[in-house]
């Protein structure tokens, strides 16, 4: 996506080898044309696998889930939190996830009332590395019985092993940009293939 392609080079920054700093335009100030646009560039990839809500993790994953169920008709967006809550009853579903980002490990829980037995579930996100959230995501489906139909991902390191081993399993991946690499902070982005 060639928009997210330019923000990620003009704006984002490489630091050390692993980490993509893309908060300046993704996660922590959103650019809201970028949003609606990957909103649209995944509605287009999973339209017809009739997706009926859409899953994420909070927090950054909530505005591009929101961006992406609007562009497939306002379908519902569920996002799992990473603590209790006392207004969260007792039937929820659960799965233990560890954050690259934070280097802790969270305990995402959904509500079972919001994440229906046999639901067709995409799941968004914005980073994907080893593929730990997107993983547990697919375990709290798996806990409902919840068909997942796709997984839609802003920026793919592509260095890390988490999208070959989606796209090995057999999941639906659509990841707007990969990055293949961090050379003296300098992003470098796999040719795109859209």
């Amino acid at each position: 996506m060639e928009l997210l392609r330019r923000k990620i080079l003009e704006e984002g920054k490489g630091i050390g080898d692993d980490i993509v700093k893309a908060d300046m335009f993704l996660n922590h100030r959103i650019d809201t044309e970028l949003l609606f646009a990957m909103g649209e560039a995944w509605a287009e990839e999973f339209r017809g696998e009739k997706p009926e809500l859409v899953l994420t993790v909070e927090s950054s994953g909530i505005a591009l889930a929101v961006a992406a169920a609007h562009a497939l008709g306002d379908i519902p967006v569920v996002f799992a939190k990473k603590s209790a809550s006392i207004v969260q009853n007792e039937e929820t579903v659960q799965t233990p996830v560890y954050s690259f980002t934070h280097k802790t490990q969270n305990l995402i829980r959904v509500e079972k009332k919001y994440l229906p037995e046999g639901a067709r579930v995409l799941i968004v996100d914005d980073f994907l590395a080893d593929g730990q959230a997107a993983h547990g995501l697919m375990d709290l489906c798996r806990q409902r019985q919840a068909k997942v139909v796709g997984i839609g991902i802003a920026i793919e390191k592509g260095f890390e092993p988490g999208g070959r081993k989606l796209r090995e399993s057999g999941v639906h991946l659509k990841s707007l940009a990969i990055v293949d690499g961090i050379r003296d902070g300098k992003i470098i982005l796999r040719a795109d293939d859209d």
